[in-house]
């Protein structure tokens, strides 16, 4: 369970640093921000396909069971792409509210994909069983 949390809090804090740094510099306006969200999802997406194949055939191999390989790849393909949404989200909404992103995102970006994570995977688990 808590691999699943991790990654996607690892992938979203990458998307997060990347548009509070944009933002720093000026960077990021209203005709760039959707494109930008575009392409983290695409690349949430893509992490997503990669890492849950791989932990998917670890958890297979390591507790031969097809089930809960299948589980922890859905769970973590979900919170991946969560993350990364959230990631390029949260600044942009938090600057909109004047709120500081650098102070509020880490906070917010962990609870949401901490949320995710634990409520997918366990939330498949169960929808399956």
């Amino acid at each position: 369970m808590p691999i699943v949390a991790s990654m996607g809090g690892i992938a979203g804090s990458q998307s997060l640093a990347l548009v509070i740094r944009a933002q720093a510099l000026d960077q990021i306006g209203s005709s760039n921000s959707k494109l930008l969200i575009l392409k983290e999802s695409a690349i949430g997406l893509l992490n997503g396909i990669i890492w849950s194949g791989v932990i998917a055939a670890i958890v297979y191999f390591w507790f031969d069971s097809v089930f809960l390989g299948g589980v922890i790849a859905a769970a973590i393909m979900i919170n991946l792409i969560i993350g990364a949404i959230s990631g390029v989200s949260l600044p942009l909404i938090l600057e909109k509210l004047d709120i500081d992103p650098a102070l509020a995102g880490g906070v917010i970006l962990t609870t949401i994909t901490d949320v995710v994570g634990f409520v997918s995977l366990l939330g498949i688990a169960t929808f399956l069983m």
